[in-house]
């Protein structure tokens, strides 16, 4: 059976008994490990990259803590894609030359530009994306850390089966390589799960007014209305819904899942159905490893920046543990042996267990994304979810 993280401190105390280099391209012992992060930390997709960033920033705080990795210091190299698929280039090719590995983006757009650069350089990439594109096919040097688009929708058609739903109207961002990608899979799968969409509605991410959506939906027989979109869309059309009057419930996936979206929707979430990573609700879980490394996270995050770590926090911290351990199972900072490594991943995170091969480079599986409810400003894992989230801690151990 393979080796399962039981905590950070373990984590890290494994990180600092290898001591030495063993081949990390000619740099020296005390030489610093230097790990590229692009992100938005300007433009539309501003408030998921700095999330990312603090995520990243607070385990590399961590590790050097501890000593850092291979007996070195880890530093932190950021850069802003600026919410812009050029942009992410731009920023990949001013530090592709003085990093050993990268992270980022989190706009799947910018994300899908990086990575044949990456591919090409043979760069170990752990992508705060979650668009299908990018895994399919594997590219060997290419790897993703949030659950795929596709596992946000099958994860919601298992939950509209479990609830007896039949029809639902879906509306989805026609310029997000995530959007469109959830959008697809929910309606390839929609069958398998004897759901039948009533309304299938594209809007544009600058779109701000969603009445006629509401309208579409109001004149058929959808018994719920799922959301595919990141960023403003997500608060102007949950408004615009609760301003409706419309009684179709609305569900809205992981890139709500977060206070960037709550705080400005207030009282309006209330009762609201929000998909997350399993780390956003961790809190609700039975006692267990997946519990311990959330919570590992979760309290300093939250005593450094004042709240929980949102959905986008989860994926920044989760990249950074998976490649922390790629490098340490590598012994050293050669690229390839780090991509070797990543490829024989197992590993438990604030998003999940990670099981990375040769022949699956998300490593992650839609038991590890939650339902939930809003209940006084906070996500609350559904009943159906908190049974099916228990099974999944137990079975990790």
């Amino acid at each position: 059976m393979r080796r399962l993280l039981p905590s950070l401190a373990a984590l890290l105390v494994a990180l600092t008994a290898c001591a030495g280099d063993g081949g990390g391209g000619g740099s020296g012992a005390q030489d610093p490990i230097r790990v590229g992060l692009i992100v938005s930390l300007t433009g539309n997709y501003t408030p998921l990259g700095s999330e990312d960033k603090k995520a990243v920033e607070l385990a590399v705080e961590q590790v050097n803590a501890q000593g850092g990795l291979l007996g070195r210091r880890v530093e932190l190299i950021t850069r802003d894609d600026k919410t812009a698929p050029d942009q992410g280039i731009v920023a990949y090719n001013q530090i592709k030359g003085e990093i050993d590995a990268l992270i980022g983006p989190v706009f799947s757009n910018a994300a899908l530009a990086v990575e044949p650069l990456a591919q090409r350089d043979r760069m170990p990439y752990l992508s705060l994306a979650p668009a299908q594109e990018q895994v399919e096919p594997i590219k060997s040097y290419i790897f993703v850390t949030p659950a795929l688009s596709s596992m946000y929708a099958e994860r919601y058609l298992q939950y509209i089966q479990a609830e007896g739903i039949r029809t639902i109207a879906v509306a989805w961002d026609s310029k997000s390589a995530y959007s469109v990608s959830g959008h697809e899979s929910m309606v390839e799968l929609a069958a398998e799960y004897g759901v039948t969409i009533a309304v299938d509605e594209p809007y544009e991410t600058t779109t701000s007014d969603f009445s006629a959506l509401f309208q579409h939906v109001r004149d058929s027989q959808a018994e719920a209305l799922v959301f595919w979109g990141s960023g403003a869309p997500g608060v102007t059309a949950a408004k615009q819904y609760v301003a409706s009057g419309l009684e179709t419930p609305l569900f809205l996936t992981g890139s709500q899942a977060s206070t960037l979206w709550l705080e400005p929707m207030g009282k309006d979430a209330e009762g609201m159905i929000v998909q997350s990573a399993i780390g956003v609700v961790g809190e609700h879980l039975p006692a267990g490893r997946q519990k311990e490394v959330i919570e590992q996270m979760a309290a300093p995050f939250e005593q450094k920046h004042g709240y929980p770590p949102p959905q986008f926090a989860q994926d920044g911290y989760s990249a950074s543990l998976l490649l922390f351990e790629a490098i340490r199972k590598a012994g050293s900072t050669d690229k390839t042996k780090i991509q070797q490594a990543l490829e024989t991943m197992d590993l438990i995170t604030p998003n999940g267990r990670f099981r990375y091969s040769p022949t699956d480079h998300s490593g992650l599986s839609p038991e590890y994304i939650s339902i939930n409810t809003v209940r006084n400003g906070a996500f609350v894992p559904t009943e159906w979810a908190k049974e099916q989230l228990a099974k999944t801690v137990a079975e990790a151990g």
